[in-house]
Formats: C-alpha cells, sequence, structure tokens
C-alpha cells in the first residue's frame, strides 16, 4: 500500500500509466487520494521518469540517425520524378474531368430520374392507400343522396374503423373526420323527420288499419259462426224450435255494420300493405348505431303516447249515429295493431309491459267514455250496433293478445242499459197497441181467420172450436197482438245476449229477467195507465179483465218459447219463472176496482137525476123515472159481466146494490133536506121496492137466497117502520137481536122523524083542531123524545 512503501507504489503507478492500459481514472485518483502531497511527489517521479525515456530516445535515434539521412537522400532524388509525376497526374485528372463532364450530366439526370421515379412510386403508393378512403367517402356521399341512412352509417363506422387510420396524416383525412360528426347529426335528423312523417302518417291511417283488422275479425267470427250453425243443423240441434228466428233477421246478426267498400275485392290487405314501416326501421337502425338508441324508444314511446289520448278523445256527438262510434272504435284499433307490429318485428322499441300499460290506461278511457256517451243513446238499434261494434272491438283486440274481459263487463252494464231503452220503446208499443184496440171480442167467419189468429196467439178451448162459424174470439184484437210483441222484445233482448260469450244458462236467465221486466214494469204499468183513463168505460174494462186472463194464461207458453230459443228445460233448479200471474192478477185487480168505482160513479149519476116532491101529499103509484133508468142500465150491464169470472161478476152487482142503497139512505138524511111528507116517504117506497126486486131477480148468477136484497135491508126495515108507524115495537125491541127493525139505527129514526114533524106542523095549520092530526103530532112528539132519550143513552154509554 502507498503508506508503506511510497516510492513503490509510485513506480507502480507509473507502470500502469505507460502500459497504455484504459482507463487510468482509478489509478490517478489513488496517486490524489491517498497522501497529502502525493501530487508533487508523484509529479517528481513523472519527470524523472520522462527525463529516462528523452535519455532512450536519443540513443535510439543516434543509432539510427544514418540510415535517416539515407532516407531523406533518397527521397530527394525521387523528387523531380514525382513532380512529372504530379503534372502527368494532374494532366491525366483534367482530361479525366474533360470527359466526364458528359458522364456527370448524364448520371445526374438519371439521378434526377430515379428520384422522381421514386416519388413517382411513393405518390402511387399513396394515392393507392388513398384511393379507398375517397372511394369510401364517395359512396357515403351518395348513400346520403340516395337516403340510404343506414348503409351510410355503416361506411362511416369503416371509413373510421379501417381507412382512415391508414392517412390519418394528410389534411383531407382530417376534414373528412371533422365532417363525420355533422353527417350523423344529419342523418339522426333526416331520420326523425322521417319518423314524425310515419306517425303523422300512421294517425291519419288508423281509422283504415283498424276498420281493415275488424273486418278479418269479423269474417273469421262470421265463418265460426256459420260452421257452427252448420254443425247444428247437422246433429239436429235447431236453437229455434217453431219459432225460428227469419234469415233476414240472422243475416243482419252477422253483418254488424261493416260495408265492403270493393265488392270484388277478393282479399283484405293487411296492416303491412296498409302501412310503410321501413322509417321505423331505418330509424331504430340509425340510433342503434349511432348508440343513441334509448332517446329514440324514449322519443317514440312519448309520440304514441300523445297520439293514443288523441285517439281515446272521442267527439261530442259520438253518441248520435253508429258511425262515430264505428270511427271511434277503428281508430283505437289501428293504434293499437300497429304497436303490436312493432313490437313483433323489433327488439326492444316497444315492450309488452309498455303495450300493456298503455292498452291499462286506453281500457280505462274506452270504458269511461263509452259508458258516459251511450247513456245517451235511447234507441235500442243505436245501442244493439254499439253492443256488436263493442264485440268485434274486442274480438280483434283479443285476437293480438290484448285483455278484454273489462269490454265484456262493460257490456252488461250497456245491456241493463238495452233493457232499458227497449222497455221504453215497448211502453210506446203497448200504449200504441191499446189505442187502436176496439176493446170487442174478435170476429171470425172462416177457418182462414180462425187459423191466422191461432198463428198469433196460443188459444186452446175445445168448447170454442165445436163451435160453427161466425164466431168471436173472447178477447179483443191487443191480446194478439201484445204477444207476438213480446216475442219480439224476446228477440230483441237475445240479440243482445248473443256473441257475449255466455252460456246457454246465462243466456236464459237473462231473457227471463228481461221478460219479467218487461211484463211486471212495462206492461203491467200500460195496463194501469189505460185502466185509469178517463174514456174506458165499463164495458172496455171489462174486455180488458177478459184480455189480462188470457194473456196470463199464455205465459207459460212465453216460458216455452224461451226453452227452445235457450234449451235450458224450465225444471233446472236455477231457471227464473215468468211473473205474469202476478202481473195480470194486479192488472185485474185493478180494472175490477175500476169497474167498481166507475159504477158507482155512474149510479151517482142517475141518483142526481132524482127530482123528488118531498112534501106531496100522495104518491105517484110508480116507481121513479130514474130509478127504471138506473135498474134497466144496470141490467144491461150486468148482461156484459157474464163474461167475467163469477165472483168479479158477483162483486161488481153487490157494490152496485150496496152503494144505490147507501145514496138512497143519504138522500133521506141530506141535511138539507128540512121537510119530508108521509107521501113523499110513500113514494121512496115505491122506489126502493123497485131496487129490492131488481135484487131478487137475479141480475148476476150465483148469490145464494136472497143475499143481494140484504144490501136495501137498512132501507127497508127504516122505511117499514115509518110505513106501518110500529114505534112502540122498535122502542120496546131495540137492541134485542131478534128485533124486527134491527138494522134501524136511532139516529137515523130520529133525523127523519123530525124532519116529518116539521112538515106535518106546516102542512097542517088547523091540525089542532082536528082530533086524530093532533093525536098524531103528539104520537110524533112522544116518539121524538123517546128517541131523543134513547140517543143520548147511547153517548152516554159510549
Amino acid at each position: 500500500m502507498l503508506e508503506e512503501d511510497p516510492d513503490q507504489n509510485y513506480e507502480n503507478v507509473l507502470a500502469e500509466i505507460q502500459s497504455f492500459e484504459l482507463p487510468i481514472e482509478a489509478t490517478l485518483r489513488s496517486v490524489y487520494d491517498d497522501q497529502p502531497n502525493a501530487h508533487k511527489k508523484f509529479m517528481e517521479k513523472l519527470d524523472a521518469c520522462i527525463r529516462n525515456h528523452d535519455k532512450e530516445i536519443e540513443k535510439m535515434c543516434n543509432f539510427h540517425h544514418q540510415g535517416f539521412v539515407d532516407a531523406i537522400t533518397e527521397l530527394l532524388k525521387v523528387r523531380t520524378d514525382a513532380e512529372k509525376l504530379k503534372v502527368q497526374v494532374t494532366d491525366t485528372n483534367r482530361r479525366f474531368q474533360d470527359a466526364g463532364k458528359e458522364v456527370i450530366i448524364q448520371t445526374e439526370d438519371i439521378i434526377r430520374c430515379r428520384i422522381q421515379q421514386r416519388n413517382i412510386t411513393t405518390v402511387v403508393e399513396k394515392l393507392q392507400l388513398c384511393l379507398p378512403v375517397l372511394e369510401m367517402y364517395s359512396k357515403l356521399k351518395e348513400q346520403m343522396t340516395a337516403k340510404r341512412y343506414y348503409s351510410a352509417l355503416k361506411t362511416m363506422e369503416q371509413l373510421e374503423n379501417v381507412y382512415f387510420p391508414r392517412v390519418s396524416q394528410y389534411r383531407f383525412c382530417q376534414l373528412m373526420i371533422e365532417n363525420l360528426p355533422k353527417l350523423r347529426e344529419d342523418i339522426k335528423e333526416i331520420s326523425m323527420s322521417d319518423l314524425k312523417d310515419f306517425l303523422e302518417s300512421i294517425r291519419k291511417h288508423s281509422d283504415k288499419i283498424g276498420e281493415t283488422a275488424m273486418k278479418q275479425a269479423q269474417q273469421q267470427k262470421t265463418f265460426s259462426v256459420a260452421l257452427q250453425k252448420q254443425n247444428n243443423v247437422k246433429f239436429g240441434k235447431n236453437m229455434y224450435i217453431n219459432d225460428r228466428i227469419p234469415e233476414e233477421r240472422k243475416e243482419n246478426e252477422l253483418k254488424q255494420g261493416f260495408e265492403e267498400e270493393d265488392e270484388n275485392e277478393e282479399e283484405i290487405l293487411t296492416v303491412q300493405d296498409l302501412v310503410d314501416f321501413s322509417p321505423v326501421y331505418r330509424c331504430l337502425h340509425i340510433y342503434s348505431v349511432l348508440g343513441d338508441e334509448e332517446t329514440f324508444e324514449n322519443y317514440y314511446r312519448k309520440q304514441r303516447k300523445k297520439q293514443a289520448r288523441l285517439v281515446l278523445q272521442p267527439q261530442s256527438n259520438m253518441h248520435e249515429t253508429v258511425d262515430g262510434y264505428r270511427r271511434y272504435f277503428t281508430q283505437i284499433v289501428g293504434f293499437f295493431v300497429v304497436e303490436d307490429h312493432i313490437l313483433h318485428v323489433t327488439q326492444g322499441l316497444v315492450t309488452r309491459a309498455y303495450t300493456d300499460e298503455l292498452w291499462n290506461m286506453a281500457l280505462s278511457k274506452i270504458i269511461a267514455v263509452l259508458r258516459a256517451h251511450s247513456s245517451y243513446c235511447t234507441d235500442p238499434d243505436l245501442v244493439l250496433e254499439l253492443k256488436n261494434l263493442i264485440v268485434i272491438f274486442a274480438d280483434t283486440l283479443q285476437g293480438y293478445g290484448f285483455p278484454v274481459n273489462r269490454l265484456f263487463d262493460l257490456l252488461f252494464e250497456i245491456r241493463d242499459q238495452y233493457n232499458e231503452t227497449l222497455l221504453k220503446k215497448w211502453a210506446g208499443v203497448f200504449r200504441d197497441i191499446f189505442e187502436e184496440d176496439n176493446y170487442s171480442p174478435i170476429p171470425i167467419v172462416n177457418e182462414e181467420e180462425y187459423k191466422a189468429v191461432i198463428s198469433k196467439f196460443p188459444f186452446q178451448d175445445p168448447d170454442f172450436e165445436k163451435q160453427s162459424f161466425p164466431k168471436k174470439f173472447p178477447m179483443s184484437q191487443s191480446v194478439p197482438h201484445i204477444y207476438i210483441q213480446v216475442k219480439e222484445f224476446i228477440y230483441a233482448s237475445l240479440k243482445f245476449s248473443e256473441s257475449l260469450h255466455r252460456s246457454s244458462t246465462e243466456i236464459d236467465d237473462m231473457l227471463r229477467k228481461s221478460t219479467n221486466l218487461l211484463l211486471t214494469r212495462t206492461l203491467s204499468s200500460c195496463l194501469l195507465n189505460l185502466i185509469r183513463k178517463p174514456h174506458i168505460g165499463l164495458t172496455e174494462l171489462v174486455q180488458i179483465i177478459i184480455n189480462t186472463t188470457h194473456l196470463e194464461q199464455a205465459c207459460k207458453y212465453l216460458e216455452d218459447f224461451i226453452t227452445n230459443i235457450t234449451n235450458i228445460s224450465q225444471e233446472t233448479v236455477h231457471t227464473t219463472r215468468l211473473y205474469g200471474l202476478s202481473t195480470f192478477k194486479d192488472a185485474r185487480h185493478a180494472a175490477e176496482g175500476e169497474i167498481y168505482t166507475k159504477l158507482n160513479q155512474k149510479i151517482d149519476e142517475f141518483v142526481q137525476l132524482a127530482d123528488y116532491d118531498w112534501t106531496m101529499s100522495e104518491p105517484d103509484g110508480r116507481a121513479s123515472g130514474y130509478l127504471m133508468d138506473l135498474i134497466n142500465f144496470l141490467r144491461s150491464i150486468f148482461q156484459v159481466f157474464t163474461h167475467l169470472p163469477g165472483k168479479v161478476a158477483q162483486t161488481a152487482c153487490m157494490s152496485a146494490c150496496q152503494h144505490l142503497s147507501t145514496s138512497l139512505m143519504q138522500m133521506l138524511l141530506d141535511s138539507e133536506l128540512k121537510q119530508i111528507s108521509m107521501g113523499a116517504v110513500q113514494q121512496f117506497n115505491l122506489d126502493v121496492i123497485q131496487c129490492e126486486l131488481f135484487a131478487s131477480s137475479e141480475p148476476v148468477p150465483g148469490f145464494q137466497g136472497d143475499t143481494l136484497q140484504l144490501a136495501f135491508i137498512d132501507l127497508r126495515q127504516l122505511l117499514d117502520l115509518f110505513m106501518v108507524w110500529d114505534w112502540s115495537t122498535y122502542l120496546a125491541d131495540y137492541g134485542q137481536p131478534a128485533s124486527k127493525y134491527l138494522r134501524v139505527n136511532p139516529n137515523t129514526a130520529l133525523t127523519l122523524l123530525e124532519k116529518m114533524k116539521d112538515t106535518s106542523k106546516k102542512n097542517n095549520i088547523f091540525a089542532q083542531f082536528r082530533k086524530n092530526d093532533r093525536d098524531k103530532q103528539k104520537l110524533i112528539e112522544t116518539v121524538v123524545k123517546q128517541l131523543r132519550s134513547l140517543v143520548n143513552g147511547m153517548s152516554q154509554h159510549t
């Protein structure tokens, strides 16, 4: 190490430097870094070494000096030759230069050509690289011009991913790259514009689309109905036994309102034939390629929801004609047919959840609109056409997978309204029948007329059939007319029940319930109104009672008629019965009551004609004229009553006699009648005798004994008391069950006796001078006092 032997160390360093082994930085660093003043010592060693080498060099030069001198001498000898050679070389070089100028020129031309050739090759290579880009961009422009936007977007995608990276260093490429976003925006705007035109187009053509779809559904349904009808005929299951609906009626039910625009049209256009959906496909593809599919879907759904709200908005006068409802339905069907098509031909533009939500919203609006507008319909034919449209509407949309149960539930509400309109219509029909009826038995003169009536009304009476012509049916003309109209009502009600996808049991129940409403509400109300009309007389009331009897008997035939239509046996547990029995019984009771009332009114009219001379001294010897007229009237009217049920005629006769007796009694006891003579009492007695004779003549058969005469028993006992003047017996037996004058009320006797007392005083001015008159007057006064005491005693007891 340097610290132990510094001189040896420096020797080693110098040896390493002389060996020319590089690098020597580490060796020199060891000299400077080992000890202080090492640099100075090293330089000293280095100088000593240099001096040694100089000495060796000098020795070497001295040793070779002669050889060097000899070499210089030889060089001087060749100097002249070297100059000559230089001249020759220079001359040769000059000649070569002169000779090579042409070659240089040609060489430079060759170089330039080679450079140009290389440049051309480079340009060709670059152009070959750029040409596909330019061709694709030109193709893009052509596609844009031809409105092939989806292909244009695909071309743009190829340009960006394949072609532009190859030539991205060129300025024209940058310009193209910068122009592509603008082209994409143009394509989006153009495609969106096409979509808007498409939406506007389908909005205008939705009714045509819906009409086409509904026609197809109707044709399919008609085919199914015809096939089912054929099968029913094949297997012998005719629904309309004995009461078949006419063929023209069935044809009208199957046609349902849509008329063919072209009778020679062999096939109905589909929705694809009517609508060009390519704008939707293009727009969807374009937005999908642009990565903005969600924006397109949201826009499409938003716009279609707006159109749905417009389609669901009805016209204010829609309920006035069936065409208004048809346009409403066809537009809605067209809308959802388009949505169903979009659902099945596109991926995700609309979803089943979206269409279901849209349909539920639409269905709620449709039901609200139909419920509101149908309530204004008063024409049953219009309601029926509306029902047929709703059925076709529901069947059409059900065929496209939309749930329509709520529509059929709505039809049950409309069915009730339809029945109400039918009831109103048939109320007018019944009123017209009643107005046109002559309320006389139907006369027939031959077998043809008999069969004509029997074909309309199921009248069965063996005794009547045995009678010879001419003869009369007991009922009037209104009975077969009403029976026919009830059947027509059942047909009309059946029209609504058909196509509702209900079982025969439910249809049977509907028909029976609606028929019951017709009988119990409409017909019953019309009968009651008819009975109460002022111009309906006793003869008409009698005929009405007879008519209701036959209509009641015909109810079982109506039940059979409904059974034949529905094939549901009447013995079924849940089968509803017709309420004809109670309906016509109530009408008969009302007519009977009206007969009693009118008969009493007629009696009152005759009684009002009575013109008694209450102060006459002697009777006329015969009954009063008004009373004989009244009795003759009663005899004639009771002859008419022979066609009534026995109890009705007997009740009417008893009621008339009782009312006549009461009226005569009231005439005697009238407060305005102040005086009555014995002669007037005798005349009145003659009238009562005629009444009793009339009662005993049995004007209506069926009374037992003197039952009818008992109607005048009160009058008879009162008049007998005054005629025989048997007051002692009356006063002595009063209150006894076996009293001869049991029916004479003391108040009544006192009132009449006081009127006779006053007359006796006025008419016998000189009665006080005649002993008999004075005695009679005293007797009257005595009886009056006794009667007053009896009346007062009765009052106190009460």
